[in-house]
Order: C-alpha cells, then structure tokens, then sequence
C-alpha cells in the first residue's frame, strides 16, 4: 500500500508539473479495466474466436478437398467420355463399314437375278420364237406345197391325184428353193 500511497504522491507532485498527464488515479483505474477487458477477452471470447476459426478454416480446408476430388472426378469423366467417344467412333465405323458389304453384297445378289432373269428371258424369248419360225415355215411349207401344186396341175393340165407323188414333188421342190437361199 506504501508503494500505491508513493504513486499518489508522485501523482500529485506531477500534477504542477505536466497538465497533459492524466491523474494518477485514472492511470491505476483504467489498467484495472484493462486487465479485467483483457482477462474477459483471452479467456471468453478468444476461444469462441479460435473456435469459429478454426471450423471456418475447417469448412474452407473441406471445400478445397471437395474441389479437388470434383476436379479429379471430373478429369476421370472426361477421359471416360473421351475413351467411350473414341469406341462408338470405331464402332460406327465398323457398323458403315458392314452396311457397305451388306450393300454390296445385296447389289451383286440383285444383279446376278436380274442376269438370270435376262438369260431366263432370252432363252424363253428365243424358244417362243424359234417355235414360231418352225410353225411359220410349216404353215409356210404347206402352204407353198398347195400353191405348186396347183400350179404344176394348171401347167400339166391335169390334176394330181396321187397325193404321195404330190408331196415328193412339192418336197424336192422346197428342197430346191432351200439349196437356192443357202447359195445366197
């Protein structure tokens, strides 16, 4: 107490000495409130600060880790995306590539029945029509073989009645007139 009586005095000597000093009992009163401040602040409101900060930093550091495992996923993504891209560009390829042999193949079927058909066709064209000249010259044959006939009785003046002769003449006739248009 001697030493806060000495401070006292020490005060008041001062006072005559520098107006701009405060008095020393405001001195001593105001570092008694600034240690209970202090004292409040270091063990309240610092821990509740440190706290706060450190789940502040917490979040942030989680934040930051779900980033980077967002990025990593991401990258994980893209490359599968890339990869499963790269195979569908293939497997496209391969799917052209069969419909173009299946194309080719259905062209070179279809072409083939359709030469086929053509020769089935010619073939049948060329059956009907060599049928057709072997009636023709038949109904041809027979109908000349009337005619020279008729026109051997005019010349001889007599009618054949033999028809086994008529057709002998009538024959080596058409025989004739075949060896003539072979000639030509």
């Amino acid at each position: 107490m001697e030493y806060v009586n000495s401070l006292v005095a020490a005060a008041a000597a001062a006072e005559d000495k520098n107006p701009l000093l405060p008095a020393m009992y405001d001195i001593v009163w105001s570092a008694i409130i600034f240690a209970i401040i202090l004292f409040v602040i270091v063990k309240v409101a610092l821990p509740k600060y440190n706290t706060l900060a450190d789940e502040r930093a917490m979040k942030l550091q989680e934040g930051l880790d779900a980033t980077t495992k967002a990025h990593e996923e991401s990258q994980k993504a893209e490359s599968r995306i890339a990869a499963e891209l790269t195979e569908a560009k293939a497997e496209a390829a391969k799917i052209r590539d069969q419909a173009v042999a299946q194309a080719e193949d259905i062209v070179a079927r279809a072409q083939a029945r359709a030469e086929q058909e053509a020769k089935r066709i010619i073939e049948t064209a060329q059956r009907q029509i060599e049928a057709e000249r072997v009636a023709a010259e038949q109904s041809l044959r027979a109908e000349v073989g009337g005619l020279a006939t008729q026109l051997a009785e005019k010349i001889v003046g007599e009618q054949l009645k033999d028809e086994a002769l008529s057709a002998r003449v009538v024959d080596r006739f058409l025989d004739e007139l075949d060896k003539q248009v072979a000639a030509v």
